[in-house]
């Protein structure tokens, strides 16, 4: 009976780690112009910098144009160019 005990609560422990892992993985999603990355945070970013966020489940339209480019830290892209602040 203990090891039964033992392996229903190794599981249950698994399974809380397993979700607790897949809620801390969630990002949203930054965009500017066509361009889009994600974010770990929801920053308030300056208004000529032109950020929109979506949900982290936003997915552009096949007939939509966008492209990736992620980058860490705190930022966005303008043109080319990633800005910090």
């Amino acid at each position: 009976m203990k090891s039964a005990t033992a392996v229903l609560t190794s599981a249950a422990v698994g399974a809380t780690m397993l979700a607790a892992g897949t809620l801390s993985a969630k990002a949203d999603v930054a965009c500017t112009g066509t361009v889009c990355w994600h974010v770990k945070e929801r920053h308030v970013y300056p208004p000529d910098a032109r950020v929109v966020i979506h949900d982290d489940s936003w997915r552009w339209r096949p007939d939509e144009k966008y492209e990736w480019r992620e980058h860490e830290g705190r930022g966005y892209w303008r043109e080319n160019k990633w800005i910090e602040w």
